[in-house]
């Protein structure tokens, strides 16, 4: 993935600037659509089974015609969001409250604040985890320390000596 530099500020950049950061690493077929299951699961590089899944978890909502699924902009941009919202460790719980918030007409402002919150407190967590596992390595580092001073040679001589 590409990082975007750090002196443009996200709320300057264009929305192409944007969408490019929001969706770098994807295979973007031209927008809007409409998309069929195979181009969207190749654009996401995912498999059509998992789009199903979160058909089936009512994440994603596609046009149906006849047996085809018929996929839009918005299911694309959805998809997005979900797949971003898994992989910096939300459930698909949270994600769907996240998503449901976008229909409301306040211009997105109630769900951007949402989001906005649940990443904080995500970040919370991820430190706290880290902090976590920090002090765990430290702690098997002294442990290992203790036991390599058990191993030694001499230390080995020493047991053969007292089992005689």
């Amino acid at each position: 993935m590409t990082s975007e530099p750090d002196d443009i500020a996200f709320h300057d950049r264009t929305p192409d600037d944007r969408s490019q950061g929001f969706f770098s690493g994807l295979a973007l077929p031209d927008l809007p659509g409409p998309f069929t299951i195979t181009e969207l699961a190749m654009a996401f590089h995912i498999t059509p089974r998992a789009i199903r899944f979160y058909e089936d978890q009512g994440l994603l909502n596609p046009e149906r015609r006849g047996q085809n699924r018929i996929y839009h902009r918005r299911d694309f941009v959805r998809l997005a969001w979900i797949l971003r919202g898994k992989r910096v460790g939300f459930s698909l719980a949270e994600i769907s409250e996240m998503l449901d918030l976008y229909d409301l007409e306040d211009g997105r402002a109630r769900q951007l604040q949402l989001t906005l919150e649940k990443c904080r407190t995500r970040i919370a967590a991820l430190h706290e985890q880290r902090a976590d596992i920090d002090t765990m390595i430290e702690e098997l580092q002294q442990f290992c320390t203790t036991l390599e001073t058990l191993v030694t040679p001499e230390a080995g001589a020493a047991r053969g000596q007292s089992e005689e």
